[in-house]
C-alpha cells in the first residue's frame, strides 16, 4: 500500500519535509516512489504538484493525518471525484 507522507529534510531546529509517495513498509527517512510536493512549517510555505498528488490518490494512496490536513487548507481533495475522498 502507498501513503503520501511527510519525509524530514533541512538541518537541526530547521526542519523542511517532503511530501512524498512512498510505501508504508518503509522508514521515514526510506527510499520514496516520488516526490509530490514540500512544506516549510517555519515560513508556512507549501508547493504542491496537484497532476502527482491526484494520480496518486486516484489510484488508492492514503495520506497520513498532517498530509491530509495540508491537501485539505489548499483544497487539492476538492479536484477528486466525489466517490473518492473517502479516507481512513
Amino acid at each position: 500500500m502507498v501513503k503520501l507522507r511527510l519525509k524530514r529534510c533541512g538541518r537541526k531546529q530547521r526542519a523542511v519535509y517532503r511530501i512524498v509517495a512512498i510505501d508504508v513498509r518503509s522508514r521515514r527517512e526510506g527510499r520514496d516512489l516520488r516526490k509530490v510536493g514540500f512544506y516549510d512549517p517555519i515560513k508556512n510555505q507549501t508547493y504542491l504538484n496537484v497532476p502527482a498528488i491526484l494520480y496518486f490518490l486516484e489510484r488508492g494512496a492514503q495520506p497520513t493525518g498532517t498530509v491530509y490536513d495540508i491537501l485539505k487548507k489548499a483544497e487539492v481533495l476538492k479536484e477528486l471525484r466525489p466517490n473518492e475522498t473517502t479516507f481512513t
